[in-house]
């Protein structure tokens, strides 16, 4: 963890970028709507707020937990683990329940802290702007956010259903939720690293 903290603190303005796996969802919306922070449902605000709440909760409670092993007894610290187990299955459900993962609304990205670009099945303008929610399904956190659409090009590919890759510029996106994705995107960037290595060590 303190890997990821000094990671994050040494290149805020740079901000990492990495080819992942999300479920997306997005809508056209008007310009005038950007500025208006409600805008955006207020159940799926509090989603995304249980988000970044959890995952703080995550990093007290394992801290926590580290502190305890020195003095509980091992049955005891078991236990708790179990507990914390059974919390996080909830809050995974609760979540899924919120943002239903399904294969059609998987899609591959390249994301950072400050914008996206995925593959869609429609052309987009560029200026459009857009209500984008993201389920980063590796840790089940949501973000809910708003975009503007910088390009938009026909790729030619061999995906009939998302022939245009558009780039997003993130909007007004709430500071809890950017240093979320930060850290999301940090510790999934120094995972690729650390395969890599693994890889070309048993190679």
């Amino acid at each position: 963890m303190d890997e990821i903290n000094r990671t994050i603190t040494e290149d805020r303005r740079g901000f990492f970028r990495i080819d992942d796996e999300v479920n997306l969802f997005y809508k056209k919306i008007d310009e005038s709507l950007v500025t208006e922070p409600h805008h955006i449902c207020e159940n799926i605000l509090n989603n995304c707020s249980l988000s970044t709440a959890l995952e703080t909760l995550s990093q007290e409670s394992t801290l926590l937990l580290l502190r305890l092993g020195k003095i509980l007894p091992d049955d005891v610290l078991d236990y708790l683990r179990l507990i914390d187990t059974k919390i996080d299955l909830l809050a995974q459900a609760i979540m899924m329940q919120s943002a239903p993962v399904k294969e059609s609304e998987t899609r591959n990205v390249n994301v950072s802290a400050t914008g996206i670009a995925f593959n869609c099945e429609e052309p987009l303008k560029q200026g459009d702007c857009l209500e984008i929610k993201l389920l980063l399904v590796s840790s089940m956190a949501v973000i809910v956010t708003y975009g503007k659409v910088v390009h938009c090009k026909n790729t030619e590919s061999d995906d009939s259903l998302h022939p245009y890759l558009v780039g997003v510029d993130f909007i007004n996106m709430k500071d809890e939720d950017r240093e979320l994705l930060i850290k999301y995107v940090v510790k999934k960037q120094l995972q690729q690293i650390r395969d890599k290595k693994q890889d070309s060590n048993t190679s």
